[in-house]
């Protein structure tokens, strides 16, 4: 299962759908694209706003700014992988501390 952890100056997103085998996960390259295409937006206008971090199988996104840009950025990327987990709630799970 994917686990997504959102605080409010972190998001850590780990784990493994388990939808289909490794290269073939469809839920898994969802959620990297729905990541990985935010962050890039985000340090495309402003590189400092961010700190990210890649592991295996791990991306731990530190927030350094919160900027109009960065926020709405974020929370798009937040309703994006919610909606995902509607349509395959098996599969990812979202837990959002306040």
């Amino acid at each position: 299962m994917i686990k997504v952890n959102i605080k409010k100056n972190q998001i850590q997103i780990s784990g493994h759908a388990m939808y289909d085998d490794y290269g073939k996960d469809i839920i898994c390259a969802s959620a990297s694209s729905i990541a990985i295409t935010s962050v890039n937006a985000i340090l495309r206008v402003n590189e400092k706003a961010l700190k990210c971090k890649e592991e295996e199988g791990k991306l731990t996104i530190n927030i350094q700014s919160h900027d109009k840009v960065t926020t709405t950025i974020i929370l798009n990327m937040i309703e994006l992988l919610k909606e995902l987990q509607k349509q395959y709630p098996k599969n990812i799970e979202i837990n959002e501390e306040v």
